[in-house]
């Protein structure tokens, strides 16, 4: 009995092994029939891939890129403004839109065609006066909701493209001097050519019936040598130091923002200091030649990458907000299908190359009214764009050329530059607040710190781009300035005497956080070089060595303001009390 029962458990081990046997031998032979079955896919996409090779001399995916790349701009644009306009422009700001406005009004005596051309703005509809902030970032959702989509369809129609320009033509000429940039009104241009990329009211990314606007991409690259020529020659007519090859010894010290990398560039030696300037020279003077001269397609493609790879160096040495990034736009229209296919998955470019095929073999849609209308557009604004240009290439040829203007108020052509004058020693601008007696010599003074400009010399310079702290920038040009000229930093040092949460949100750091504000707050001046690297002093964590010039503003309390900022009509901020001081 016990010899059957042990028979019997050893037939049933043996067949629970068969069935794991098959079981294993069964699951091995799927995994092989699908791995085959990924491998035959590969190879089929691969086929499929080298079948597909798109013809030269269309703009269907270079309009993908286009919208796509000008999407993330506009993104980033409108992400800016979001976060800060409030505190720069709002009803509590430190210049006020709506003071601006009303002066605009008054002089045009009341809102009329006046008032628009000459500030045109979406906000003159409105009722500033109460609501200007919730305006603001109304303007500010509407453009990231259509920048977003734009990112992710690839696509648009003339009036997203329309939206998008007036939206932020709507903020820019409110924004006084916290938008008087170049790359502001480089942005509306580039926007304004977008919008005729795009059918009238199709979205789709590929628009069988609208192919992509020659007048446009032509336009993009008339933008692109602009730009180019345009800051090469206010250089060459500058400052001596780009004539003879030593700016770039100070540039990465005085720019306005240094990142990281801008620390090691300054220390390379000068001899490549030079090549980077005779390299800037040849870029900016020569190569935008390649990009309008009727020479062959390759050579308007390395014009194009010459300029790409140019304005990567630039992000890459220090932070110029969105500029550098904008910048490569224009230059991606020198590329076409075939040369940026690789970018695109299969199924898009059999879209393009099944246009190509039917178009080649006279298969193609044929032209409707609406195709008719859309050329009558694009050749109207080929003239339209040929008359801006009038007074632009004046002034590229003038001896007295001006760098970052606009000869109309919409901003549709405009002259570009960049440095025209180098400054050859760092200075900054230091807010510092106390408690004590302002004018006695062992009065403690704590700093302020700003998110992103030069203070504390042991911070490490931050990495922002393309992002972009307005307030950082105008604090670069106040310290070459005076602050009689910038007046709105009066009423930033009235904010910090009252820890105006609005404003301090534009600060790093606030010494007084969580306390009584100060009693009074200064501005001093201060000059500031970069520590050499491997001395004492980078060695112990300081990136920056400084040495006091002097005052700047002088101390300043509450109420030895009030008549100031009653001139400037701007209301005094409210003291926001905290925990119990320290002193």
């Amino acid at each position: 009995m016990e010899a059957a029962e042990k028979e019997l458990t050893t037939g049933e081990s043996i067949l629970r092994k068969r069935s794991v046997k098959k079981v294993e031998d069964s699951d091995s032979r799927h995994v092989t029939t699908i791995k085959k079955g990924n491998d035959d896919n590969a190879k089929e996409n691969q086929k499929l891939s080298l079948a597909i090779k798109l013809e030269s001399g269309s703009y269907w995916l270079t309009r993908i890129l286009l919208l796509r790349y000008l999407g993330f701009i506009y993104f980033v644009a409108f992400l800016v403004a979001l976060h800060q306009n409030k505190q720069l422009l709002g009803s509590k700001g430190l210049l006020p839109a709506n003071l601006y406005l009303n002066n605009v009004k008054k002089q045009s005596g009341g809102i009329n065609l006046s008032t628009f051309t000459s500030v045109p703005s979406l906000i003159w509809l409105f009722d500033y006066e109460q609501n200007l902030d919730d305006i603001l970032d109304y303007l500010a959702y509407g453009g990231l909701t259509l920048s977003t989509f734009l990112i992710i369809n690839g696509g648009a129609n003339w009036f997203i493209m329309f939206a998008l320009w007036i939206l932020y033509h709507s903020i820019v000429n409110i924004g006084q001097r916290w938008y008087g940039f170049g790359w502001e009104s480089q942005l509306l241009e580039t926007g304004f050519l977008a919008i005729f990329l795009c059918p009238a009211l199709n979205i789709s990314s590929i628009p069988r019936s609208t192919p992509t606007s020659q007048i446009v991409i032509w336009g993009y690259r008339w933008l692109i040598f602009r730009i180019m020529l345009g800051a090469g020659l206010i250089k060459i007519r500058g400052d001596k130091c780009w004539r003879d090859l030593t700016c770039m010894n100070y540039h990465y010290e005085t720019q306005p923002v240094p990142n990281p990398m801008s620390y090691y560039m300054h220390h390379s030696p000068e001899v490549f200091h030079k090549f980077e300037t005779l390299s800037n020279h040849f870029v900016e003077l020569v190569a935008p030649i390649l990009l309008l001269l009727p020479m062959p397609r390759i050579a308007k493609m390395v014009g194009g990458s010459i300029q790409i790879l140019f304005q990567i160096v630039l992000i890459i040495s220090g932070n110029l907000s969105f500029l550098n990034w904008l910048t490569i736009l224009p230059s991606l229209a020198c590329f076409d299908d075939k040369s940026i296919s690789w970018m695109f998955y299969n199924s898009v470019k059999q879209k393009v190359y099944t246009i190509q095929q039917d178009e080649k073999q006279d298969r193609g849609n044929k032209l409707t009214v609406g195709n008719y209308i859309r050329r009558v557009f694009n050749i109207s604004l080929g003239i339209l764009i040929a008359y801006l240009s009038v007074p632009v290439v004046q002034n590229l040829m003038s001896s007295r050329q001006h760098m970052n203007t606009s000869f109309d108020p919409f901003r549709l052509v405009n002259t570009y530059g960049a440095f025209g004058s180098i400054t050859k020693e760092r200075t900054e601008v230091i807010y510092q607040g106390t408690y004590d007696n302002p004018y006695s010599a062992d009065t403690k003074w704590l700093e302020y710190e700003f998110k992103c400009k030069p203070g504390k010399i042991t911070r490490r310079p931050c990495l922002i781009s393309p992002y972009h702290y307005r307030l950082d920038w105008l604090l670069w040009f106040a310290a070459f300035q005076s602050y009689q000229y910038n007046p709105w930093m009066i009423t930033l040092g009235a904010k910090l005497l009252t820890n105006d949460n609005s404003t301090i949100s534009l600060i790093d750091y606030n010494p007084f956080e969580g306390r009584d504000p100060p009693q009074y707050v200064r501005v001093q001046h201060y000059n500031y070089k970069y520590t050499k690297i491997g001395s004492v002093d980078a060695m112990s964590g300081r990136w920056w060595k400084r040495r006091l010039i002097g005052d700047y503003m002088p101390p300043i309390s509450l109420d030895s303001i009030k008549d100031i900022m009653k001139q400037m009509n701007i209301d005094m901020p409210r003291i926001k009390k905290g925990r119990k001081r320290k002193t």
